[in-house]
């Protein structure tokens, strides 16, 4: 990465090299915006930053993968507006941190990431987090606040309504280990994941144009939901606050059909991960998996945010030996499955799955085995960091 840099800008003089991780979500899906629990994994599939100082007054930023580099004068950055372009991520992380009093400094910046854009492995909080550690050099903020600041990059200077999972596991993430956020709180709790079990994500390799707007629509429709328990439960300040399945039915029929799907989604799901953490404590792998079943299919049929590849995944994985349990992870219409499994079955289990799903949509997929790794760093041994592709 050095010599790329060096290859690009012609000198690395002061270079640093961040690190921050892509994320699977192992279950907990579309309940972080209503203030849920989550259960992610920090991944060793990352996004790296290598900045050194610039003596011009720009700030460079240039995107392996994209093969792209775009400049702005640092002086200016505040009066930036969103382009709907990959360099909105940290230019609005860049924003978020002027705001709180860092100078952004100029640099020069090269961007490596071994996270697939667009496969619900988080490649967004990767760019966001990393890219907040090149721009402080060094300068602390708490990890909190360096998580929520990336939320409020995504949130309003992109301008996808996120919830604060993702930025939270890239910052707090750990090796061995599962994280579960309450998402109001924003307390969290190390999860040790039961031996004898292996996650792995299947890459679908495609994402349907409605997702985005999709996405918003779901944060509109929980918000509604809430309005109209409200009738009932007046204290309710979101979806966390129904206690349970039996209160959630008790008042379901005050609300429109499709408004109390996706309410039921996110009530029962949040069951779900408290009935999978204490699976994992007693090493249950059979609860475990059918959870993650449990949860697919109130992604598909509840939340209506699966799609014919993902199901498919779902369902031929549940017909392969040595599987515990899959579903969709991330935020749906394309991206990832991910599949719960014996080590042992890892093989040919990944050689089965893709040759099913070649032959059914003449598409190769990518499969990446979940290893829980740490959260955001600066790089001090550069040999780990990975060569582009």
């Amino acid at each position: 990465m050095i010599e790329a840099f060096r290859g690009l800008y012609g000198a690395a003089d002061g270079l640093r090299v961040f690190r921050a991780p892509g994320r699977v979500n192992l279950i907990g899906e579309h309940t972080d915006y209503s203030f849920g629990f989550v259960l992610p994994v920090a991944l060793d599939l990352a996004t790296f930053v290598a900045t050194a100082p610039a003596a011009d007054g720009k700030l460079r930023l240039h995107s392996e993968h994209r093969r792209e580099t775009q400049e702005f004068d640092v002086s200016r950055l505040a009066e930036l507006a969103p382009a709907h372009h990959w360099t909105d991520y940290p230019l609005g992380v860049a924003r978020e941190l002027a705001r709180l009093g860092f100078a952004i400094q100029p640099a020069n910046m090269l961007i490596r990431s071994t996270v697939p854009e667009g496969s619900g492995l988080s490649s967004s909080a990767a760019l966001e987090v990393s890219s907040a550690l090149a721009f402080l050099g060094g300068r602390e903020v708490a990890p909190l606040e360096l998580a929520k600041l990336c939320q409020r990059a995504e949130r309003e200077f992109v301008g996808m309504p996120c919830g604060i999972m993702d930025q939270y596991i890239s910052v707090f993430g750990r090796e061995h280990s599962a994280t579960k956020i309450d998402c109001r709180s924003l307390d969290h709790q190390l999860v040790v994941l039961p031996d004898g079990v292996a996650f792995v994500a299947v890459n679908t390799m495609v994402k349907h144009a409605l997702a985005g707007s999709a996405y918003k629509d779901r944060v509109a429709e929980c918000a509604a939901a809430v309005s109209g328990i409200r009738q009932r439960f007046p204290f309710a300040a979101s979806l966390r606050d129904v206690a349970s399945q039996d209160q959630f039915e008790s008042v379901a029929h005050l609300l429109p059909p499709v408004v109390a799907r996706r309410a039921r989604h996110v009530v029962t799901e949040d069951e779900r991960v408290e009935l999978f953490v204490t699976a994992s404590a007693r090493g249950d792998l059979e609860t475990m998996g059918r959870l993650l079943v449990a949860s697919h299919r109130s992604l598909q049929y509840d939340y209506e945010v699966s799609c014919a590849e993902l199901d498919f995944l779902v369902d031929q994985a549940l017909l392969i030996d040595g599987v515990y349990g899959s579903r969709m992870t991330g935020g749906g219409f394309g991206g990832c499955t991910v599949t719960m499994l014996r080590p042992g079955a890892v093989e040919a289990f990944t050689e089965r799955i893709a040759r099913s799903y070649q032959r059914r949509f003449q598409v190769t997929p990518r499969i990446y085995r979940c290893n829980p790794s740490a959260g955001a760093q600066e790089c001090t041994s550069f040999e780990t960091i990975p060569p582009v592709g």
